[in-house]
């Protein structure tokens, strides 16, 4: 209607030359995908006593974060699309009430809900979207106060933080790490003792030596010393030299030692 009444109209759009607040120190950290929960922790960390809301991509994402986070004994609630409604608004009360500090969300499912103090943001995951790197860090830097705001990258993330810098026009500054740096963060998270590829890798050798150990006693068969008498008891098919007896520690006397006898 504007356009209709007014002639040769000219639309002015006024905004900030950088859509991050000023009140908020960004940054970048280059990690690979698998290191990220080691990183996390680490910043969790030396942060105990301040408010974290960590960005993470998917719902999936953010309760194996939570399960990472809790095999190191941190203390974390999610917010995400799967949750019902009462359990959203638990979590945004836990949270403002500082009942837990430390709240995992995406981006849906933390869009138009206000959520004041935050000290600390972490972009677990890039953003997908370049907006969205905006509206996340905007999340602390309220007001007069001040904020932190930590992305970490992987390098298969690189495109999206390509875009997000496209879009902020200017760099995010990278807080570079010698190898030994990095290897220091692995060494000593708890976490990575908790690693869950050597977990797996040791439940399959578990498996498989027990395997192996059920295959070589299946030919075995195990009789009460008492019950045989001499070698004449045995059936034809056993053979009597092959008999070995195992000494059982703390086996009670009336039971008797037990006899293998290979079949």
């Amino acid at each position: 209607m504007a356009y209709e009444l007014v002639k040769n109209a000219i639309r002015i759009q006024i905004s900030p030359k950088d859509p991050v607040s000023k009140n908020v120190i960004h940054s970048l950290v280059k990690v690979e995908m698998d290191d990220k929960r080691f990183f996390l922790e680490r910043v969790i960390r030396e942060h105990l006593n301040e408010k974290i809301l960590i960005f993470v991509r998917t719902k999936v994402r953010a309760e194996r974060v939570q399960k990472a986070m809790k095999r190191v004994e941190i203390n974390t609630i999610t917010l995400h699309g799967d949750k019902t409604q009462d359990e959203r608004f638990e979590a945004l009360q836990q949270f403002k009430d500082n009942e837990c500090r430390i709240l995992i969300a995406t981006d849906l499912s933390a869009r138009g809900i206000d959520i004041p103090k935050v000290n600390l943001v972490i972009n677990y995951d890039v953003p997908d979207i370049a907006e969205n790197y905006v509206h996340r860090v905007g999340r602390t830097g309220r007001g007069m106060d001040k904020g932190i705001a930590i992305t970490f990258c992987a390098k298969e993330e690189q495109e999206l933080l390509n875009d997000i810098i496209a879009f902020i026009g200017y760099p995010i500054q990278e807080i570079k790490m010698t190898n030994q740096e990095y290897s220091m963060v692995q060494l000593f998270a708890e976490e990575s003792k908790n690693d869950w590829k050597k977990l797996i890798e040791e439940e399959e050798k578990s498996k498989l030596k027990l395997k192996k150990k059920n295959k070589k006693n299946k030919h075995y068969l195990m009789l009460p010393f008492t019950s045989i008498a001499s070698r004449n008891a045995f059936p034809n098919k056993l053979n009597a030299n092959t008999i070995s007896i195992i000494a059982i520690p703390g086996t009670i006397a009336s039971i008797g030692r037990l006899v293998m006898i290979k079949l």
